[in-house]
C-alpha cells in the first residue's frame, strides 16, 4: 500500500486542539487474523474521463467464496488505511468482524480522481459519482469475490466532502446502498430535501464537532448545519444516530468512536 498522503481536511485558525485517545478496537489485537489489502489503479473512467485514481480492497480474513460478504466503499480511500493514522479502518475491520460485531465485510476505498478532481467528483448532488462506482470500480471487485446483492448489506462512508458524497450515492441509489456512515460532511441544501421527499429506506450514523468549520459564523456553519441534517432525519424518522465531539474539522474524533460507529451501523446485518 502507498504510504498515506495528507488528510484532505481544512481546519479552522480557532479551533481549540483537542485530541480524543484511540481505544483497543483502533490497534491491532493479539489473535485477530488480519484481513488482506489488495491496491489497484483505475485509469480508463468514463464517468470521469481525464482521471485516474487508486483504490485499495480490503478482504476480511473470514471471508470465504462459498458465503456472500457484505460491502462497504470509503471515500479518500488511502487515509482510511493507514494502521498509525487517524482513522484505521482495516484494523477495526479485523477486530469486529473477528468478533461477530459487525458481518465480514469487503471494504473498498477509493481514492479522488487525478489530477485534483476531488471537489468536482464529490460536491455536485448528481447520481455522476454513484454511476462510477457501480459501472466502474464495483463490477470488477464483484467478479472476484462473492458480495451479497442485498442493499442492506451495502455501507458507503466518507469525511467532509467526501461524507456529502456518502450522502449523495445513498440518496440517489437506496436499492443498492442502505447504510451511511457521514463524517462532518452535512449539506446546507439538505434538511430541506429529507423533509420534502418521501423517506428512503437508509440507516445514517452521523459524527458532528462543536468546532466544525465556521463554527462560530451566521453563514457556512459546518456545526449548526450538521445538527440541522440529523433534526431533519430525525422528523421524517430515519433510522439515525447523531455523535458529537469537541474538535475542530478534522477526523479524529471521528476516527476514535469508528468501532462504536460500525457496530450501529451493521446491527442486525447477517453474514
Amino acid at each position: 500500500m502507498a504510504p498515506a498522503t495528507e488528510i484532505p481536511y481544512l481546519r479552522h485558525p480557532s479551533e481549540l486542539p483537542v485530541r480524543y485517545a484511540y481505544g483497543p478496537d483502533s490497534h491491532p489485537r493479539p489473535g485477530v487474523p488480519r484481513g488482506e489489502i489488495h491496491e489497484h489503479a483505475w485509469r480508463e473512467s468514463r464517468v470521469f474521463p481525464g482521471t485516474e485514481r487508486r483504490y485499495w480492497v480490503y478482504v476480511p480474513a473470514r471471508y470465504t467464496s462459498s458465503t456472500p460478504a457484505s460491502l462497504m466503499v470509503f471515500q479518500d480511500g488511502r487515509m482510511y488505511l493507514d494502521p498509525d493514522g487517524e482513522i484505521r479502518a482495516a484494523v477495526v475491520f479485523d477486530n469486529l468482524i473477528h468478533r461477530g460485531e459487525m458481518p465480514p465485510t469487503i471494504g473498498v476505498f477509493v481514492d479522488p480522481g487525478e489530477p485534483d478532481n476531488r471537489n468536482a467528483e464529490y460536491d455536485p448532488f448528481t447520481d455522476a459519482y454513484a454511476r462510477f462506482l457501480l459501472t466502474e470500480i464495483l463490477p470488477p471487485v464483484r467478479e472476484r469475490y462473492a458480495i451479497a446483492d442485498d442493499p442492506d448489506r451495502w455501507a458507503v462512508c466518507g469525511g467532509s466532502a467526501g461524507g456529502s458524497c456518502a450522502f449523495t450515492v445513498a440518496w440517489m441509489r437506496p436499492d443498492r446502498f442502505r447504510r451511511v456512515l457521514i463524517l462532518l460532511g452535512g449539506d446546507p441544501s439538505y434538511p430541506d430535501l429529507i423533509q420534502d421527499t418521501p423517506k428512503k429506506p437508509l440507516r445514517f450514523f452521523l459524527q458532528a464537532a462543536t468546532r466544525d468549520l465556521n463554527w462560530n459564523a451566521a453563514e457556512d456553519n459546518g456545526f449548526s448545519t450538521d445538527l440541522r441534517v440529523a433534526a431533519a432525519l430525525a422528523e421524517r424518522g430515519y433510522d439515525l444516530r447523531l455523535v458529537l465531539g469537541d474538535g475542530g474539522h478534522d477526523p479524529n474524533h471521528g476516527g476514535t468512536i469508528l468501532p462504536d460507529a460500525l457496530r450501529w451501523l451493521w446491527r442486525g446485518a447477517t453474514g
